[in-house]
């Protein structure tokens, strides 16, 4: 279901294209690096590959002789590593022949695999309750990692592919050393088991899902929970980051896909498309897709749209008309990391408005600094006033010296003033700007939740018109 775009927020993510060809339940999604297709594996013990050319067909890949658990591309597209109930793993050549070579190591199903991001190595994790870890150069098994007490469901590896992450149904997650092969860290913090585990894309950060109903991030630094979500109304079965690491996504048996937006730490879409268990979700590399299978044996590629619509309503929101005029004088907002624009502030002086330039300059045709303010002499003064102001108004030399140099040591100190002023006019401009962005985030908010309440009554006023026409046709009386 695609909720409609608000106004100013761009749009919702969107579904593009859905792929029938299975027989049985989706249990992975990938995307080719080129955009060109997404692969996709199912308990029918087929990988189908899915061209996005409409007028290219499907290839369909049959080698392995069980239920297909898990696919991964390489990081340049070359190769399609599968795993299976058949407890192997297959590289496929992604072409209409569909060569492949067999990797054989594991003593039980193959439920994860996946490519490091130099492509060099591939990861895999078994209900034999161990990782491997093989070469992509030599097609050979290099070693194994050994601790869990139960079947492995997801190996990943870091960015940096010095570390690997693994969880499973002994309810925990453990973090690798992959050169020295020990466990770093072991979380037990879910009550069930560990359906999906992957690192952010900074590496400081891992995420596991479990079918507890919840998802969990942890600093691996720190070796902390740094965040909790209660997720779904069903066990999780995937999560996966946005490259830019500020969203997540997470498919579950609810039937529901829902992104989170990891900087704000709360729930920033549900989407209802499959019928269904959802079952896996995946980005594609430059974030602007993602692609998601289910129980109902669909492929589904949706438009991201979102992380464009959150940077573009900011930034619009710095450039309206009604923006106080402290905001409006400032530089034009700069991208930061993660999509989201703030004024300009910290990254480069802002340009003074006209009121902050006229106290710094003073009243034209006056210096900067403070004026002496002469006495202003009545109208037509009398012949007996006038000698009483000249005497007044004289002054010995001696005080008009001492009056000059306190002027001179006034003005000496007025550019210093006039500097630390425009400091402090700066700052506070600055200020104003953030929190006039945030005023309009705080709207965007208001109205999506409008939105949603409107749409609420609109259901639950359709359920009762429902409900009295049904109750009115069973309270009809017999006729005489």
């Amino acid at each position: 279901m695609k909720e409609s775009a608000e106004p100013g927020m761009g749009e919702d993510p969107a579904l593009e294209r859905s792929f029938r060809g299975h027989k049985d339940a989706v249990t992975s999604v990938v995307f080719n690096p080129n955009m060109k297709q997404v692969v996709s594996s199912s308990l029918d013990g087929v990988v189908m590959v899915w061209n996005f050319k409409p007028q290219l067909r499907a290839f369909k890949f049959v080698g392995h002789k069980a239920s297909v658990f898990a696919v991964a591309f390489s990081p340049v597209g070359d190769i399609i590593a599968s795993g299976s109930k058949d407890k192997t793993i297959r590289l496929w050549v992604p072409t209409v022949e569909g060569r492949s070579t067999i990797l054989s190591a594991h003593t039980a199903p193959v439920r994860s695999v996946a490519f490091s991001q130099n492509g060099q190595f591939l990861i895999s994790g078994s209900d034999d309750k161990a990782v491997k870890v093989w070469s992509m150069q030599s097609r050979k098994f290099q070693f194994t990692l050994s601790g869990h007490s139960n079947w492995i469901r997801s190996a990943q590896f870091s960015p940096d592919g010095r570390l690997a992450v693994s969880g499973g149904d002994d309810k925990t997650s453990k973090v690798w050393d992959l050169e020295r092969r020990t466990c770093l860290q072991t979380y037990d913090d879910h009550t069930g088991n560990v359906n999906s585990v992957q690192f952010h894309p900074d590496g400081n950060c891992m995420v596991s899902c479990s079918s507890d109903k919840s998802i969990k991030v942890f600093d691996v630094r720190t070796r902390s929970l740094v965040q909790h979500y209660g997720a779904h109304t069903g066990p999780v079965q995937s999560v996966d980051f946005h490259p830019s690491g500020n969203f997540l996504i997470s498919s579950s048996q609810d039937s529901t896909l829902k992104v989170w937006d990891l900087r704000e730490g709360h729930l920033f879409y549900t989407l209802h498309g499959h019928e269904g268990p959802s079952t896996c979700a995946n980005f594609s590399p430059a974030g602007d897709f993602f692609a998601s299978g289910g129980a109902d044996e669909q492929v589904m590629v949706w438009r991201t749209n979102f992380d464009r619509a959150v940077e573009g309503y900011v930034l619009a929101a710095t450039t309206k008309e009604n923006v106080p005029p402290a905001a409006r004088d400032a530089p034009a907002a700069s991208k930061k990391a993660g999509g989201v624009a703030r004024p300009a502030g910290k990254d480069g002086p802002a340009l003074p408005t006209p009121r902050q330039r006229e106290a710094a300059q003073g009243p034209v045709g006056n210096e900067a600094g403070p004026t002496r303010r002469e006495p202003r002499p009545s109208a037509g003064p009398s012949q007996r006033e006038q000698p009483e102001t000249q005497e007044e108004t004289a002054v010995p030399a001696a005080e008009r010296a001492a009056e000059a140099r306190a002027r001179e040591a006034l003005q000496a100190t007025a550019p210093a003033a006039a500097t630390e002023y425009e400091a402090l006019a700066s700052t506070l401009q600055h200020i104003v700007g953030q929190l006039d962005v945030l005023t309009q985030t705080m709207a965007m908010f208001e109205e999506r939740l409008t939105m949603n309440e409107d749409k609420v009554m609109r259901l639950e006023r359709s359920r009762i018109t429902s409900d009295t026409g049904t109750n009115g046709d069973r309270a009809k009386p017999a006729s005489l």
